[in-house]
């Protein structure tokens, strides 16, 4: 017979799992609403208010789709990333010369947001087995040389009904593509609090 103590450890560790894979379902779908939103691919830099700041909402670029899905659920990356960068700046890339955390911009820069996703989040491994990418997973890419993409799994299948299809926004917007393995994967994560 198991203890009564067992018996409600199981329980509190279903609920927090079930828990934990709503929050993936809910960021899923909230990342699939955006696609109804015709947004322009613009990647001008632009002073936003904070914390909770956006550009204007019919323009974007890859990491707009991110911050938009997570801002759905009342997380700010904005906000989140710029604390982050203030308390440890010498951790980030210091690809774009700067001397000091920028809160309009450092969000939307996927090498930013992959520093913080694997200090914040769950490091997945990079595979090339569909089945290791789920709804509310993270991928991002190396398009060639330094360019990086950023996009969001979603719960809708390739029409091969093998892969989950991807949220992003390459220049035509924030679209749903069965592009997972277009491009190569250099990051693959998982946030949620």
């Amino acid at each position: 017979m198991k203890s009564p103590l067992f018996t409600l450890l199981f329980i509190l560790w279903s609920c927090l799992a079930i828990g934990q894979t709503d929050f993936y379902v809910r960021l899923s779908d909230a990342t699939t609403e955006l696609t109804k939103q015709k947004v322009v691919y613009d990647p001008t830099y632009f002073t936003i208010s904070y914390p909770n700041g956006d550009v204007p909402s019919d323009k974007g670029v890859c990491t707009d789709v991110v911050i938009r899905a997570y801002r759905k659920l009342g997380i700010d990356l904005q906000k989140e990333v710029h604390e982050d960068m203030k308390a440890n700046f010498q951790k980030y890339p210091k690809t774009w010369g700067l001397k000091h955390p920028d809160k309009n911009i450092d969000h939307r820069r996927v090498p930013n947001l992959m520093v913080f996703f694997t200090r914040h989040g769950q490091v997945k491994p990079i595979t090339n087995k569909p089945e290791d990418y789920l709804p509310g997973h993270i991928v991002c890419w190396n398009l060639g040389g330094a360019v990086t993409h950023i996009g969001l799994v979603v719960n809708k299948k390739s029409a091969d009904g093998k892969r989950y299809l991807i949220v992003h926004n390459i220049g035509g917007g924030q679209v749903h593509a069965d592009c997972l393995f277009e491009y190569k994967i250099i990051g693959h994560y998982t946030y949620g609090k």
